[in-house]
């Protein structure tokens, strides 16, 4: 799923072949991003669309060759690519923009810049290709050996394409721990065929000699550069900076052919301000529409400033947003004069709307995590790690938000609860650090699913948990405090990956344990008979409640529940099932049984859980959690391929003894039923859940205010 999707799209036609355009935002400016060499596509430029849009208006088109674009056999020389640009402009109306060129494209746009001046405000030119030479110089031999760039021939490519793509792709991300990218790259390049890739190689021509557009280029130009560019030499964009006059070089030291996509932050702060007038042009606030400018520039002096403290929780478990606010009000406690905000999304919000908590209005920008997490889930199925990666550019969009916030107004505190991009991105850019951050987490270690220890994802698994323990260590004072949601017991003993440490140990030395954070006191709900009375359960009618979470994605098994109901209600005499959808299910969307209640989003479901018999749930921390400290019997179904669900929470209720594990696809209604009925007789001897993980937490980093 993409972090914003465009405003419109379309087709024009260039020379005869079908060119695809979209447009995101509707800024007074305009900024087109014209993708490089036919190996990619326009979603090379996924991270900067979203962040763009909101100062801009952003058109990106496909190559002919690649992506929706037509695939024409000839016709890929650097002119007419040049006017296919210039094609893209005209049929969306648009007289002058700014032009981002990347690799190949930085001729097209120095060739628009050099014979149309007039439709060009702004250069920026990455990794550029604009001399130092073909790559080979011998592309069409026939070689004994295909090693190195000798794989960069015409003939290795119709008999191993694939294997070029990758042996490219390797070099064009030279950083350490850019596998995503990389994907990313072979993916997109497999979209085109090697006979359009020895087309462009044979027409790679320009009818004006270079010197003589780069000497007739007047629009104020940004040369950006990695110094490890394996692809085209740093060497190149000195060259370029000195034959533009007025040219700003922007080297991006120890980047590789493609900052934009390995180093998006500092990329898209630099090309903003470029953007918006020079170096050092930086938004007051946030625009509230794309292209507005901040109307006023409000400075206080600091010790004027009341203290407060910006709240980051996942959307992905509305346990996270719980336990954030009972830490928010015992730091309250202690610190009366503290105010908190909270930059989140949906369905966070309803939970802080429900509690008079002050949201952010920056939230209004976040892309949607709870959608893209639901579009990548099956039948109770739900590999995380894979749909973590590809919610890359999600990440990237939502830390700009929070940057962009930072940038334009003082905090005393920022507190990330599992909001995995501030914490990633603040120690990739370690000096957009502005004040202190709390980084609070219920688990640590990424883990493969299966028992393959040379697997892909055993590899990807591994390199994620390398790069963050490399992280910490040469950046420390990004965390100036770093939580584990609970006890050292509870982080399992596992190995991070070959050659690594062991999950426990380096936690132990990385985290303080304050230990789970309840959003309220079990002691709260010890009078059960009094909780059933104020919530209309009757002493002598067994209740079971189920439940899924804040996202859609345990709609399967609700279904499943609501198909047990028949069997549950003949096994169990006056039996009271209540299902419970949560915030993103239309309860009426789910199958009606007569009997059975349904209800909608429960702001507070962890009394309702104190309340019942018995519940079935799926495998989320917060809500086993909750149901452990209220001593409750619970029927848990982790999704599968769900690594957080079946090994750190897994682990977590074997320590406390707590809740009986499912299989969902091994279980059916009638088996449900019985589960159910069984689960309702079955004693609990669970351990003791501690009462004041809240009250312990913000004693750790009250001092940081």
């Amino acid at each position: 799923m993409r972090a914003l999707y465009p405003v419109r799209e379309g087709f024009v036609e260039s020379h005869g072949v079908p060119i695809h355009w979209e447009q995101y935002g509707d800024g007074d400016q305009t900024v087109l991003f014209m993708p490089p060499w036919q190996i990619t596509h326009s979603r090379m430029f996924k991270q900067q669309y979203a962040y763009f849009a909101r100062y801009f208006r952003v058109l990106t088109y496909d190559p002919p060759g690649n992506g929706r674009s037509g695939r024409p056999v000839t016709g890929y020389d650097l002119d007419r690519c040049a006017a296919d640009a210039l094609a893209v402009l005209d049929a969306t109306g648009i007289p002058r923009a700014s032009l981002v060129g990347h690799s190949r494209s930085t001729w097209y746009a120095v060739i628009l810049a050099a014979e149309h001046p007039e439709r060009v405000e702004r250069l920026v030119l990455i990794g550029s290709s604009l001399g130092g030479g073909p790559l080979v110089r011998d592309f069409h031999a026939i070689h004994d050996r295909h090693d190195g760039w000798r794989k960069f021939n015409a003939d290795y490519w119709r008999r191993n394409y694939r294997d070029f793509v990758e042996f490219f792709y390797g070099e064009l991300y030279p950083e350490p721990h850019s596998t995503k990218q990389f994907d990313d790259g072979v993916a997109w390049g497999l979209e085109t065929t090697p006979e359009v890739l020895v087309a462009t190689v044979d027409e790679y021509r320009c009818r004006t000699p270079l010197p003589e557009l780069l000497a007739r280029v007047k629009a104020p130009t940004l040369v950006v550069h990695g110094t490890g560019d394996r692809i085209r030499s740093f060497t190149i964009g000195e060259h370029v900076h000195a034959a533009i006059a007025g040219s700003v070089l922007a080297p991006f030291e120890g980047s590789g052919h493609a900052p934009h996509a390995r180093d998006p932050v500092r990329f898209n702060l630099l090309v903003r301000d470029f953007l918006l007038g020079g170096e050092g042009v930086c938004p007051a606030s946030l625009p509230s529409r794309p292209s507005e400018a901040p109307a006023r520039r409000a400075w206080r002096r600091a010790l004027a400033r009341p203290k407060r403290a910006l709240f980051i929780t996942s959307p992905n478990g509305l346990g996270h947003t719980l336990r954030d606010v009972a830490v928010a009000d015992e730091l309250r406690k202690l610190h009366p004069e503290l105010e908190v905000h909270w930059l989140a999304q949906d369905p966070v919000t309803r939970v802080l709307e429900a509690r008079r908590e002050t949201l952010h209005p920056a939230s209004r920008f976040l892309a949607a995590e709870c959608a893209h997490v639901e579009s990548e889930a099956a039948e109770h199925d739900l590999h995380i790690f894979q749909t973590f990666r590809n919610m890359d550019e999600i990440l990237l969009a939502n830390f700009m938000v929070l940057n962009d916030v930072l940038e334009a107004e003082p905090y005393d505190l920022v507190v990330g609860d599992e909001a995995w991009e501030v914490d990633y991105y603040l120690h990739e850019n370690p000096e957009l650090k502005r004040t202190a951050f709390v980084w609070m987490t219920d688990f640590v270690g990424w883990v493969p699913m299966g028992a393959d220890p040379a697997s892909r994802e055993a590899f990807l698994t591994a390199d994620y948990n390398a790069e963050m323990i490399e992280q910490v260590a040469r950046f420390p004072r990004v965390r100036d405090r770093a939580l584990f949601v609970g006890n050292l017991e509870d982080v399992v003993d596992l190995p991070f990956g070959p050659g690594l440490p062991k999950i426990r140990d380096w936690t132990r030395e990385h985290f303080q344990f304050p230990g789970y954070m309840l959003p309220f006191d079990p002691a709260a709900f010890a009078d059960r008979e009094a909780l059933r009375a104020r919530l209309g359960f009757r002493q002598d009618e067994p209740v079971v409640f189920a439940a899924v979470g804040g996202t859609g994605v345990g709609h399967h098994l609700l279904r499943k529940v609501v198909a047990s109901w028949p069997h549950a209600s003949r096994l169990v005499p006056g039996l009271r099932m209540i299902v419970v959808a949560g915030p993103r299910i239309d309860p009426a969307a789910l199958p009606q049984a007569p009997g059975l209640e349904y209800r909608a989003f429960v702001p507070d479901l962890y009394a309702h859980l104190a309340a019942c018999d018995l519940a079935v749930v799926q495998g989320g921390l917060s809500t086993c959690m909750e149901l452990a400290a209220t001593k409750r019997p619970f029927l848990y179904f982790p999704l599968r391929n769900h690594f957080e669900q079946n090994v750190h929470v897994a682990h977590r209720l074997d320590r406390y003894g707590a809740g009986t594990r499912m299989d969902y696809h091994q279980t059916d209604p009638e088996a449900l039923a019985h589960a159910i009925a069984d689960g309702l007789k079955r004693p609990v001897f669970y351990r003791d859940v501690e009462a004041d993980g809240a009250r312990r937490a913000a004693r750790m980093i009250a001092n940081l205010l």
